[in-house]
């Protein structure tokens, strides 16, 4: 009774995909005849791969086909007899087109392909297809010359994309370090021939590309067939190789072949054993061009003390620099007479100013209190020290003071006016 129950739906499923929802929803199973359904009514087709691989079991050979430019593959059943009508041999990594049904197994969800016919792509039609990539990837500027970037002079670790103990690799690495015995590399062996090498050449390259310590790239194949080398035109590395960061150097093959990454990289070696030379300097040869600069250097240095000695010996032949003193005597003369004349000015002037002194101070004098006092006049002064100015001021038996030109003295009035018998008080005596 507690247990809840979910009640099931008994409309019909909608027919048609764009119809279910989430309360009507389709099972896996409805889902895949759809799919199965879908796929029955395509028509045979032709499709064009690269076998990655082959198995044979009783009459039926089951072929993995795989897109050269990407990473996408789909199962081929054929009968053994269609195979055998190819007139060649199969091998893994071959170009091939091949006439299938597609289908589709509803168990696993899977789509495989039913083929028919099969035939090997010739080298002529592979080399005409890569002509109209080269067309069309120069008509993007893929092989524009200002994308070139320019190798480093001295790179500090140089990175090695080639094969599995391959004679590429010793090139490469022995006529670096001959040339330059310090040199480090950093490689990654990969397939550089079959179904593989697109795959693990682009994977090393992006890795190297994001080592920041490498400072160039070197894709490196011996020579070989020209449908061996066709994976160094395949478009999905190319790009790979365009949008790299590092500049990268393009060894593949011998200097006749020209595969479309020697367009694209930064430059081109004829061989990996140029790549090795082209990679580093020549220490030799850097060891020479320096001593041929210090020895230019020492040259210039010389010839340019003589022209500068030259110089000097020039300027003290001259009259100045024979007698140095000569232009300071004569100045030094100007300066004695300004200080001359100025010395005369200044006690003419002190002369003069004496004498207005000397006036000043006389009329000073005879101006002065001290100078009428001497001609025999006195200043008479209350006793809190005012000047006797009028006689009214004065009353009998006052004390006053008289001051004259050397001393003073007390007096006291007996009178006023013509009562006085005192002789006048500031009369001359």
């Amino acid at each position: 009774m507690g247990r809840h129950t979910r009640a099931v739906s008994t409309a019909p499923l909608p027919e048609k995909a764009a119809d279910t929802s989430a309360e009507q929803a389709w099972p896996v199973r409805v889902l895949s005849m759809k799919i199965a359904d879908y796929v029955d009514k395509m028509s045979a087709l032709w499709v064009e791969g690269q076998v990655v691989q082959i198995n044979k079991r009783a009459n039926t050979a089951y072929l993995v086909l795989r897109d050269p430019d990407v990473d996408m593959s789909l199962s081929v059943s054929i009968s053994v007899h269609a195979l055998a009508a190819m007139g060649t041999p199969m091998v893994e990594g071959a170009r091939v087109v091949l006439q299938a049904k597609p289908s589709f197994w509803t168990k696993r969800g899977t789509l495989s392909l039913d083929a028919r016919q099969i035939r090997p792509v010739g080298v002529g039609d592979l080399l005409a297809r890569i002509e109209i990539l080269k067309q069309r990837l120069a008509a993007e500027g893929l092989f524009d010359d200002d994308r070139k970037r320019a190798l480093p002079f001295i790179p500090r670790t140089v990175g090695l994309i080639t094969g599995r103990a391959s004679a590429a690799e010793k090139d490469v690495v022995e006529n670096a370090r001959r040339r330059w015995p310090s040199v480090q590399f950093a490689v990654r062996e990969v397939a550089v021939q079959g179904a593989n090498t697109v795959t693990e050449v682009s994977e090393a390259l992006r890795e190297l590309d994001a080592d920041r310590s490498v400072d160039v790239i070197i894709i490196a194949r011996g020579g070989g067939a020209a449908e061996e080398l066709l994976p160094f035109s395949n478009e999905a590395l190319l790009r790979a190789v365009a949008n790299a960061v590092t500049p990268i150097i393009s060894a593949i093959g011998h200097d006749i072949d020209t595969p479309l990454l020697d367009h694209v990289a930064d430059w081109r070696a004829s061989t990996p054993t140029d790549a090795g030379k082209r990679v580093v300097p020549d220490a030799a040869e850097e060891h020479h061009r320096l001593e041929q600069l210090a020895g230019r250097a020492r040259h210039a240095l010389r010839h340019r003390i003589g022209h500068e000695r030259q110089l000097v010996a020039a300027q003290r032949s001259r009259p100045v620099m024979a007698d140095p003193t000569a232009l300071v005597r004569r100045h030094q003369e100007q300066v004695t007479a300004l200080r001359g004349r100025a010395s005369e000015r200044l006690l003419a002037r002190l002369h003069r100013a004496s004498d207005q002194v000397g006036h000043l101070a006389s009329q000073v004098r005879a101006l002065s209190p001290q100078s009428t006092l001497e001609r025999g006049y006195a200043v008479v002064q209350h006793p809190d020290g005012r000047i006797v100015m009028d006689q009214a001021d004065l009353s009998p038996d006052d004390l006053l003071r008289v001051r004259v030109a050397r001393g003073d003295f007390g007096v006291r009035t007996v009178g006023r006016g013509s009562e006085t018998t005192a002789p006048y008080a500031g009369a001359p005596r």
